[in-house]
């Protein structure tokens, strides 16, 4: 008595077993052997027996939603036999989602391999519902029939009208999947329109093979790939442009109008990629004709003390319009620091001058900041008095600032700077330049007749150049000049 000939199982995954024999209710077998020996198929003999196969299982369907069984034929999901199971073990690169509610009637085959020769995992979704469900992270691409029905609406609504409403719910379900969408042959206007809604490309699903779908899903994969990356580095574009607006826009603007003196400054952050790091420093001259030049320092180099030093400045900066100077205007910074500051060992150091409208006198108060350097004509460039030095702002509550009055003369140049200008290395040992360095390189670079921006330019590039590199800590210079 022959026997029937063994069916290919309809499993999107490399077979590793042979299937069990045809059911008597399925049908006469199509081809018969004798006894004891195997008999020889084609392949479109091979193919025929699989999308037969594929019908009766998918008839005989396992619940994917639940993966509870549902049929009276081999089980599927989790009471899959293990021969099953292996073939679900086998390593796979793409898992793709086909979502349309005729399961009897789909295009899908069960040989779909990806560029690697690996099997493609199909999974099965008939509505919207099941497809929100089975749509998890390694699933790479989705097959959408556009003939599948929209979610229920009330009457009235404009998505009713909407050929393509069930791409647009698909596209907004999963806006990180590529997604194909399989339209009749006869209607491959509405595929190219799909296209232009967001889909990466479109099918016919009554011309559809194996090797046909298996490339278009991974072109689409890889399309949508490509896109994402465009789009992210278009976005990241943005933000750079956007945050490069925002800080140069944080950067303070001289008020000098009316004033005789010259203003200049250099600043550079030590944060890679920023504008704006925890210095600041501003200048303005108030209507009585007095210049007021601050420049400070929060300690740290992230964002939020680049966002706090310039809180710092605007106060100092409202508070100086306002009247306010010397002790009582550092009081009221620390004030602000306390309140503005994510964690209270946060401090900042500060350095205020107020130049009297002769331009002969100016007051000095030093909050834990480095003292300005002062040169003029025929004298050496030198540092100011600091031996008043009050504490940084935010360390000692109810702290008080002394301002210390100092001749300038008729003729001068006022330098105030972070600490970052002094600290860089000097060679490769641990020695660093220090105060009494900086005062020697500008003494020496005045010798050679840089003023202004160039004498800024100079020096902080030879600070640089003595570290051996980019400096760590963020930089800022500040130089006002007064000519007779």
């Amino acid at each position: 008595m022959p026997v029937p000939v063994p069916r290919q199982r309809a499993i999107p995954a490399v077979e590793c077993g042979q299937a069990p024999a045809a059911s008597p209710d399925s049908g006469p077998p199509k081809e018969q052997a004798p006894p004891g020996t195997r008999p020889a198929e084609n392949p479109a003999t091979r193919r025929e027996k699989a999308r037969e196969t594929t019908t009766e299982k998918r008839e005989n369907s396992t619940d994917t939603s639940t993966g509870t069984h549902t049929g009276t034929d081999a089980p599927t999901g989790t009471d899959r036999p293990r021969s099953a199971r292996s073939e679900s073990a086998a390593p796979t690169n793409l898992t793709v989602l086909l979502i349309e509610d005729d399961p009897a009637g789909s295009p899908i085959v069960p040989d779909l391999l990806d560029q690697a020769g690996k099997p493609i995992r199909v999974r099965t979704a008939r509505n919207l519902t099941e497809a929100g469900r089975l749509l998890t992270d390694d699933v790479h691409c989705i097959l959408l029939d556009l003939a599948l029905s929209t979610p229920a609406h009330g009457s009235g609504d404009a998505e009713d009208d909407d050929e393509l409403a069930v791409l647009r719910h698909v596209l907004e379900l999963a806006p990180r999947h590529a997604v194909l969408a399989l339209t009749s042959s006869s209607d491959a206007e509405r595929g190219a329109e799909a296209v232009a809604v967001g889909a990466q490309d479109y099918l016919f699903r009554d011309e559809l093979d194996g090797r046909l779908l298996s490339r278009a899903i991974r072109y689409a994969v890889e399309r949508k790939r490509s896109d994402s990356a465009e789009r992210r580095l278009a976005e990241g574009r943005l933000r750079a442009q956007e945050n490069r607006r925002l800080e140069r826009g944080l950067l303070p603007t001289p008020l000098l109008a009316g004033s005789p003196l010259r203003f200049a400054a250099r600043y550079r952050p030590g944060r890679s990629r920023a504008l704006l790091g925890g210095d600041f420093y501003d200048v303005v001259r108030t209507p009585d004709g007095t210049v007021h030049a601050m420049i400070g320092d929060v300690c740290g180099h992230g964002p939020d003390e680049a966002a706090l030093g310039v809180e710092l400045r605007i106060a100092w900066r409202a508070l100086t319009l306002a009247g306010l100077c010397g002790d009582e205007l550092l009081g009221t910074l620390q004030q602000v620091l306390e309140h503005e500051r994510s964690d209270d060992e946060i401090f900042a150091t500060l350095c205020a001058v107020d130049i009297s409208p002769d331009g002969r006198r100016a007051g000095l108060c030093l909050a834990g900041h480095p003292s300005p350097l002062v040169a003029a004509p025929g004298v050496p460039a030198r540092l100011l008095p600091y031996d008043n030095n009050g504490p940084a702002l935010g360390l000692l509550p109810g702290a008080r600032w002394p301002r210390m009055q100092v001749e300038l003369g008729a003729e001068w140049s006022l330098m105030l700077y972070t600490d970052g200008l002094i600290e860089g290395r000097v060679g490769a040992g641990r020695e660093r330049l220090g105060q009494d360095g900086m005062v020697e390189m500008v003494r020496r670079q005045r010798a050679e007749g840089l003023r202004g921006e160039e004498l800024l330019r100079a020096a902080v590039n030879e600070v640089r150049e003595l570290n051996g590199g980019e400096l760590a800590d963020d930089v800022a210079v500040v130089l006002l000049d007064r000519t007779a």
